[in-house]
């Protein structure tokens, strides 16, 4: 049995740089491994909850209903939440699409666009494919965020300062990190 805490990321609607920049911990990385074991994240390609983990990590806004349910269960999971980055926090660049109403986003995306035949006027829909929701939410919206880490994306320092910090049972002490109260 390893005294190890445990860590989950995913990443929602963003582009992936939080996660880039949690890898920029470089070296450090060695330590990280040494004092977590890293559980479903696109990092290790393991896809569901293994058992519950103490830190996750949400990166990205909530756009779709697949989101939603991401996070509802990344909260149920985890322990401690935190929101990484401007997406997570506020929504970021995906959140510009707010104040367009839904119908119109989706028409300029497949209808008016100039690689679209005229002959295929369609918006793609399917139960497969995630339903898009009215606006682009912050995570603190749908669920309980522990710990906000602003930036876009957050410093690698930032990362590691607050992960270290929850590793060994301690209040992050950077200025940029935030507890959701």
């Amino acid at each position: 049995m390893t005294n190890k805490k445990s860590v989950a990321t995913i990443s929602l609607a963003g582009c992936f740089g939080c996660h880039m920049s949690f890898c920029d911990i470089d070296e450090r990385f060695v330590d990280l491994v040494e004092l977590v074991e890293i559980h479903k994240s696109p990092l290790t390609d393991i896809k569901g909850f293994e058992k519950r983990v103490d830190i996750g990590l949400i990166e990205g806004g909530v756009c779709n209903d697949e989101n939603v349910e991401v996070l509802k269960s990344f909260r149920e999971n985890c322990d401690i939440l935190i929101s990484l980055g401007e997406c997570a926090i506020m929504g970021g660049l995906p959140a510009l699409r707010n104040n367009i109403p839904l119908k119109d986003c989706l028409e300029e995306a497949y209808l008016r666009v100039p690689t679209t035949p005229h002959s295929q006027n369609i918006i793609p829909h399917h139960e497969d494919i995630p339903k898009i929701l009215d606006k682009v939410y912050p995570c603190h919206e749908v669920v309980k965020i522990d710990y906000f880490i602003p930036g876009c994306p957050p410093s690698a320092d930032s990362i590691w300062i607050a992960l270290e910090a929850l590793i060994k049972g301690k209040e992050p002490q950077l200025a940029g990190v935030m507890s959701y109260d």
